[in-house]
């Protein structure tokens, strides 16, 4: 099974979550001071907010994998698309650790792949493979333009500094 991912920025996450979980039906299944993720079966999807970052709104979108068979699905998908491809391999982000990639759209969209390997007590870390926190996807040091970055929204925002 896979699931359609959708991560916003917002201002007040408190007042967020009371609307997310009336439009959505359901309490988040995750909540943090930073963040809050529901996981909804009907329709199968993995909606998270979070405070962090630059402008409110879209911070990106992504498809969820189950398994290890349908994240290489996916990954072939992005490539018959002829799309750039950025593979983070096994990274922490958003309270959880994840095997992961990103791929950018004709508008300059950012879509993260991914799938959820474990929970984790903290927000992202830094890895030893890069310079930047997972939260962000592909780094700009990495040579990687910014608008794959999963900063959609703007510029490179305070969870893209090491260790925070």
């Amino acid at each position: 099974m896979k699931r359609f991912h959708v991560h916003l920025r917002v201002e007040d996450l408190a007042r967020s979550i009371s609307f997310y979980s009336r439009l959505l039906n359901a309490p988040p299944t995750r909540v943090e001071d930073d963040y809050a993720k529901w996981m909804i079966d009907d329709p199968a999807l993995n909606f998270a907010i979070s405070t962090r970052g630059g402008r409110v709104g879209v911070d990106h979108l992504g498809i969820q994998a189950d398994g290890a068979a349908d994240l290489l699905e996916l990954k072939a998908r992005a490539q018959a698309a002829d799309m750039s491809l950025l593979d983070e391999g096994e990274t922490t982000c958003c309270y959880s650790r994840s095997d992961k990639y990103w791929v950018t759209d004709p508008q300059g969209i950012a879509w993260e792949h991914f799938q959820t390997l474990d929970s984790v007590p903290v927000y992202s870390e830094s890895s030893a493979a890069s310079s930047v926190s997972a939260c962000c996807g592909p780094a700009k040091q990495q040579g990687i333009p910014l608008n794959i970055a999963v900063r959609v929204a703007g510029p490179a925002a305070p969870c893209c500094q090491p260790g925070i």
